[in-house]
């Protein structure tokens, strides 16, 4: 398996991490597709898996046609989103 692919993967299961901690925490999802989504669910944990899924079978996708440049560029959004969901939970339990 390609190593972007690999990384795309982790940095799914980071942000679904960081997603879980803020909503323990009180914070409301950012991206109103999953905010919509977990309003109309009864249980936010499934629908933020059934998300992820989503994003896998997608970065699946552009791997099988050979978007390796575009995986890339999405690996460095979500390493910076996630560094970025990590400060904010560390500022806020300060």
């Amino acid at each position: 398996m390609n190593q972007s692919l690999l990384n795309y993967s982790y940095l799914q299961v980071l942000d679904l991490l960081t997603t879980v901690a803020f909503l323990i925490n009180g914070v409301q999802e950012a991206n109103p597709l999953v905010r919509m989504a977990l309003k109309l669910a009864g249980n936010p944990l499934g629908v933020l898996i059934v998300v992820k899924l989503l994003a896998l079978v997608l970065g699946l996708y552009c791997w099988r046609m050979g978007r390796e440049r575009l995986l890339s560029r999405i690996n460095m959004l979500f390493a910076v989103l996630v560094a970025w969901n990590l400060v904010a939970l560390i500022i806020a339990s300060i």
